[in-house]
C-alpha cells in the first residue's frame, strides 16, 4: 500500500522536535512492513528537494501559505495513495478536499493557549478561533492522537470519532535500577526545545523558589532554541549561574546519562500532547514533576510515575518538591512504578498497533474496535 504524510517539518528540519521524531518511528514502522511511504513537508534552507530517512521519501515544497500548493501540484502527478495522513499543528493541509482517497487527521495537541505564547491579540484570537472551526469542518474525518485530553477537546469542537495511540518511545529502560536516593543537592532536569510555549523561564524560577526556602538544588537545561538568550540573562538576573548549566543539544547516550543522574525531569509547558520526555526520562528510572496541564497529567501519573504539581507555578512545584524531600520512601516507588510503565511504551510494542490501525483506515475499513495502547 501507498502512505503519505503531510506535515510542516520533517526529521531533517531544523526546527524539527518531538512530534517528528514520533512521526517518522510511525512511518518508519510502516515502511519496514514493505509499504511505500512518502512525507510532504516544508523547504527550508540548505535542504535536498527529496531524500530517504529510514526507508520513508521526505519531498519538500513551499512554506507557510504556499506549502498547499505544491503538495496538491506533487500530488496530483503521483500514483494513487491508500491513506493520506493530515497533521495538523494550529493549521491543517485541508486534504479530505483534494486528496481524493482515504484520509485520516493526525494532531499532537489542540494549540488553544498556545496561540498566545507566539503571537499577540488579535492574531492569536484569530489563530484560536479558526483551529475550533477548522476542527469542526474536519469532523466526519477520523482523528489519531495520543491524549485522552486532546481527544476531549476534538469531541468538544464537534470531531466524531477519535482514535487514542499513545507515543512510545526508543529509549531502552535501564535492565535494573541503581540506587538514586533522595538526598541533597536536589539534580533537576529539563529536556525541551527551548521555545516560548515550554515556559522553561518557570524551571528557571523554581530553582529559585528551592533556593529560597533552604534547598540546595541545581538545574540542567538539555536543549536549544530562541529562549535561550532570554533563560542564560534571567539565570543570571536571578544570580543562578552557578546552580544551573546550559549543555545544548545532546546526543542520545548522553542525554540518557543526565537523565539517569537527576532525581526529577521538570516539565513546565503551557499543553502538551503527550510529553515524550517524561517518558524517556521514566525509562532511565527518573520521574516527572510537571505542571497540570493537558497531556503532561497523562504521562505523568500524580503519586504513582512522579508528582503533578497543584498549580501552573514555580511556587506551587517547589511546594511539591519540597514535600517529597520529606518522603524519600515514595519517591522510591515512583521510580520503581515510572520505570515499570516506560517498559510498556516502548516502540516495538506501539508501532505493530499503530501500523494495524493505519493499514485498517487505507484499506477503508470502518473503525468497530479501539487500537493502539491506554496504559
Amino acid at each position: 500500500m501507498r502512505f503519505l504524510m503531510l506535515n510542516w517539518r520533517d526529521p531533517k528540519n531544523p526546527l524539527a522536535g518531538g512530534a517528528e521524531r514520533v512521526t517518522l518511528a510511525y512511518l518508519a514502522g510502516l515502511a519496514r512492513r514493505g509499504h511505500e511511504v512518502f512525507w510532504f513537508a516544508f523547504d527550508f534552507p540548505g535542504a535536498l528537494p527529496e531524500e530517504t530517512v529510514e526507508g520513508v521519501r521526505i519531498v519538500r515544497g513551499g512554506g507557510v501559505g504556499t506549502a498547499i500548493v505544491k503538495a496538491i501540484q506533487w500530488y496530483r502527478r503521483q500514483p494513487r495513495f491508500d491513506l493520506v495522513m493530515d497533521q495538523h499543528h494550529g493549521l491543517p493541509w485541508y486534504a479530505p478536499w483534494w486528496a481524493r482517497t482515504n484520509t485520516v487527521a493526525y494532531i499532537h495537541e489542540v494549540l488553544g493557549p498556545i496561540w498566545h505564547a507566539f503571537y499577540s491579540p488579535p492574531v492569536a484570537v484569530i489563530g484560536r478561533w479558526q483551529e475550533r472551526w477548522t476542527h469542526w469542518l474536519y469532523r466526519r474525518v477520523p482523528f489519531w492522537t495520543a491524549s485522552d485530553c486532546t481527544k476531549g477537546i476534538l469531541h468538544a469542537h464537534g470531531v466524531r470519532q477519535v482514535q487514542i495511540i499513545r507515543y512510545g518511545v526508543y529509549t531502552v529502560p535501564l535492565p535494573a535500577l541503581d540506587p538514586k536516593p533522595l538526598r541533597l543537592p536536589l539534580r533537576l532536569i529539563v529536556v525541551s526545545r527551548l521555545a516560548p510555549n515550554k515556559r522553561i523561564d518557570h524551571a528557571v524560577r523554581l530553582v529559585k523558589c528551592l533556593t529560597d526556602l533552604g534547598i540546595d538544588t541545581r538545574l540542567t537545561i538539555v536543549g536549544t532554541g530562541e529562549e535561550e538568550p532570554r533563560l542564560r540573562q534571567l539565570t543570571e538576573e536571578l544570580k543562578l549561574t552557578d546552580r544551573i548549566v546550559f549543555t545544548g543539544g545532546l546526543g542520545e547516550e548522553e542525554k540518557d546519562a543526565r537523565l539517569r543522574e537527576a532525581h526529577f525531569l521538570v516539565h513546565n509547558s503551557i499543553r502538551e500532547g503527550w510529553g515524550l520526555n517524561v517518558i524517556e526520562a521514566n525509562a532511565m528510572g527518573t520521574p516527572g514533576l510537571v505542571y497540570p496541564v493537558e497531556g503532561l497529567i497523562e504521562s505523568t501519573l500524580h503519586d504513582q510515575t512522579g508528582i503533578v504539581a497543584d498549580k501552573e507555578t514555580p511556587e506551587s512545584m517547589a511546594a511539591a518538591a519540597a514535600a517529597i524531600l520529606k518522603a524519600p520512601a515514595n519517591y522510591a516507588t515512583y521510580r520503581v512504578q515510572a520505570w515499570e510503565r516506560a517498559k510498556t511504551l516502548h516502540w516495538n510494542y506501539i508501532i505493530p498497533q499503530a501500523c494495524d490501525w493505519l493499514e485498517a483506515r487505507a484499506r477503508g475499513e470502518a473503525q468497530t474496535t479501539p487500537a493502539g495502547t491506554r496504559p
